[in-house]
């Protein structure tokens, strides 16, 4: 008997950490004929009439930070986002109202957002000269804008955000960037079978339990997370709360109730015209293991690991989704 497999023969059963046999990438059962494109199509279908409010998610909650503001652009919007003096997030349009300047290079001052060009504060609630703040949140995780004449729905007062675990959690955004629609990064989230094919170093012995309907609109899938050949194997549900977020909800296993949010938030067009689309993951974890509470000493070293493990997971699906805009844009 090999080392490994007395090693196997030994391990506890009941620890969540679980020793994994060797197998390779081509002995995986194929799963392409149980990925129906109908399903799918169906699936994204329905999500796509699901309520937003017209809100967006644009930026980690603590890249948002008091000493110096943030620009970027949603949905062909410019934006800027700092803290104001209440450590609040503030949100408004990227231009200054005086010359246009470029308000992301500007300087925040005790809360307060200085133009570089002229000296221009705005302190994130007033109108100045045109000037209007943007209606915002933050829900401790992520950095949300209300863009009402873009989204064209039906505001609603706060984003439409899953529960998530309560008490002490770890909690890490990756974002990038790719070429492709929102649709199509909701298509991929909606795909549980490439998982083990196109992701073997994050996810093994992957088996979809249940695909959604309209009555029970959710994938049910086992999966093993695996970490080189350790795993921890759970059950996850997979939904669609909103037309641009899907969640990965952990059901049975090791953290029950941790959650992965995957949000996708139009950013606009390239110069040729086609769309660009950022993908924004929130990784909420939570055990009841007393190791747990040793991990939240060591939060500083482990959450940058919990996005690296992410952004390799997006690289990878970015090319699913990209893939995917091309081939209906030749349509």
């Amino acid at each position: 008997m090999s080392l490994h497999r007395d090693l196997r023969r030994r391990w506890p059963k009941n620890w969540p950490l679980q020793l994994l046999p060797a197998l390779s990438w081509a002995a995986q059962s194929p799963t392409y004929s149980d990925a129906d494109p109908a399903i799918i199509s169906a699936a994204l279908r329905r999500a796509q009439r699901r309520a937003t409010g017209n809100w967006y998610a644009f930026a980690a909650s603590r890249d948002v930070r008091p000493d110096r503001p943030l620009g970027t652009t949603v949905a062909g919007v410019e934006i800027v986002a700092w803290r104001d003096p209440q450590h609040r997030l503030a949100v408004g349009p990227r231009s200054c109202p005086h010359l246009a300047a470029d308000l992301a290079t500007g300087r925040v001052l005790d809360g307060v957002l200085i133009c570089r060009w002229h000296g221009l504060p705005l302190d994130g609630s007033s109108c100045v000269l045109g000037w209007r703040p943007m209606t915002s949140h933050d829900d401790g995780v992520l950095a949300w804008v209300r863009l009402d004449a873009v989204g064209g729905e039906e505001p609603l007062e706060q984003p439409v955000l899953p529960a998530r675990p309560t008490g002490d959690t770890l909690h890490a955004v990756a974002r990038l960037v790719g070429i492709c629609e929102p649709a199509d990064i909701i298509a991929n989230r909606l795909d549980p079978w490439h998982g083990g094919w196109f992701h073997p170093y994050s996810f093994s012995r992957l088996e979809v339990l249940a695909t959604p309907t309209e009555q029970d609109d959710r994938f049910l899938v086992a999966v093993t997370f695996r970490m080189g050949r350790f795993g921890v194997p759970v059950i996850a549900e997979f939904t669609a709360p909103d037309a641009r977020t899907i969640v990965m909800r952990i059901v049975e296993g090791e953290g029950v109730g941790s959650v992965v949010e995957t949000h996708a938030t139009p950013i606009g067009s390239t110069a040729d015209g086609r769309p660009r689309t950022a993908v924004l993951e929130a990784t909420i974890a939570r055990s009841e293991r007393p190791g747990f509470q040793r991990a939240l000493t060591a939060a500083a070293v482990i959450t940058p690991l919990m996005r690296l493990a992410a952004t390799r997971l997006w690289r990878d699906d970015l090319a699913y989704a990209e893939r995917r805009y091309q081939v209906r844009a030749k349509q």
